[in-house]
């Protein structure tokens, strides 16, 4: 199923539920349907910079990791960039957290499933 979201503030945003789900449950939203309003935005703002950021340092962590093992185990000249890489959270949200400052500056709600 997609997600729509839609707001006066800006155009539309479609997103695949399974990829919606996990930024509106941070938001504490249901995926079939809702709505932030105008009044929620600059909080939904803030989760979803804090959630990118959070997610960064656990991925930059992560990396570290892994090179450290690559290291250890000899394996420098082995290295993952050849994979294509995964999409990640915060390219993903970019798009609807754009929306969001766009709804709280021009004062508009954002909804979705309606």
């Amino acid at each position: 199923m997609l997600v729509i979201f839609k707001s006066k503030a800006a155009g539309e945003i479609i997103m695949y539920e399974d990829k919606a789900k996990p930024i509106l449950d941070l938001l504490g939203k249901d995926v079939k349907r809702g709505i932030i309003t105008y009044s929620e935005t600059a909080g939904a703002i803030a989760t979803l910079e804090q959630e990118i950021e959070r997610r960064r340092e656990m991925e930059a962590q992560e990396l570290a990791e892994r090179e450290a093992k690559q290291a250890r185990d000899g394996d420098l000249g082995v290295r993952a960039t050849n994979l294509p890489e995964a999409v990640t959270f915060s390219a993903r949200v970019f798009p609807l957290l754009e929306m969001l400052r766009l709804a709280n500056k021009k004062e508009r709600e954002v909804v979705w499933g309606v």
